[in-house]
């Protein structure tokens, strides 16, 4: 299928590795310029290098090596392109923890990168999207903003904001000017952050960070962990032509795992 979004300019953060250069792989692969970013200079780059051998000839590929929760890194960003047709925010969950441990500075940090983040960059975008007529904002955000994880509380607060104010925008006047804004809800991904999260486990607890996946992956009706390239494929689509008609929706993607009937 023609996504139909070829020659659009998507912005793609967090995209040096896992979910984020899933996304971007699929992007570039339907003909999209894309401008990637994130911290790591050198794995971006590497990104970079394998999104141009992937991507039609005449495909832009821009890297850009950047926080982009703060001001400075947006500012980067925007310095090379101003206007995108397509946005994926993204952005390292915070830590996990026992919510007495945290104090207001943590709360800032988690709030400011993973919703605050991804409206500043909505607030850029959006208004030029709509001028044009078309434009596509996908946030990758958790599968725990539909089923919260106890020690994942950072997470969870922050990103039940960023689901909230969603909600209202998607629905607002952006789109009828053929706007969509939804959020992507990945499940357990195969991606460093979980291998992370497996080894810590084990350090904790003394289990093997094998056995701990073992048991996570069984408690998954797929039987499985998900891939970043099927996960960018639902990216791609959500930023296709064709989708022009979701929006304001919270598209979870979790091999079945979530229990809830809705």
């Amino acid at each position: 299928m023609d996504l139909g979004i070829a020659g659009k300019w998507a912005l793609v953060c967090g995209a040096s590795k896992g979910l984020g250069r899933g996304c971007a792989e699929a992007l570039a692969r339907e003909g999209a310029h894309v401008v990637i970013v994130a911290r790591g200079a050198e794995a971006l780059e590497a990104t970079a290098a394998a999104l141009r051998g992937l991507a039609p000839q005449g495909t832009g590929v821009h890297a850009v090596a950047a926080d982009i929760t703060s001001p400075e890194g947006r500012a980067a960003v925007f310095a090379v392109r101003r206007d995108f047709d397509i946005v994926v925010t993204n952005a390292g969950g915070p830590p996990p923890g026992d919510f007495r441990e945290w104090d207001r500075d943590a709360w800032i940090k988690a709030v400011d990168a993973n919703m605050l983040t991804p409206i500043e960059l909505i607030k850029a975008s959006v208004d030029g999207m709509a001028a044009r007529g078309f434009g596509r904002i996908v946030n990758i955000t958790s599968s725990a903003v539909k089923a919260p994880i106890d020690i994942l509380g950072l997470s969870n607060g922050a990103r039940s904001g960023l689901t909230g104010f969603v909600a209202g925008l998607a629905r607002s006047g952006i789109a009828g000017k053929g706007v969509t804004i939804n959020n992507l809800l990945p499940g357990s991904f195969d991606t460093d952050r979980l291998q992370s999260n497996f080894k810590n486990v084990s350090a904790k607890t003394g289990q093997a960070a094998e056995a701990i996946a073992d048991k996570r992956r069984q408690g998954i009706p797929a039987q499985r962990f998900g891939n970043p390239e099927e996960f960018g494929a639902i990216c791609a689509f959500l930023c296709s032509a064709q989708a022009g008609y979701i929006t304001g929706q919270n598209i979870l993607a979790d091999g079945g795992a979530y229990p809830g009937t809705y």
